[in-house]
């Protein structure tokens, strides 16, 4: 089984503030070489979270 970790940091100006990860996600997905499985994305610290947004039609 074929697993890879990258961890990713972001700077934001204010206190509060939405960041899309979404590019950085899929640059790490392609640099694994990982085609299929699980992706894992958590918040490494506990006043941040992670939220998803499905938006495949097929739902």
């Amino acid at each position: 089984m074929k697993s890879h970790t990258e961890y990713l940091a972001f700077n934001t100006k204010n206190r509060q503030e939405f960041v899309n990860i979404t590019p950085q996600v899929e640059e790490a997905l392609r640099k694994s070489g990982v085609k299929e499985g699980l992706c894992l994305v958590n918040a490494m610290h506990i006043t941040a979270s992670v939220f998803t947004y499905d938006e495949n039609p097929m739902h």
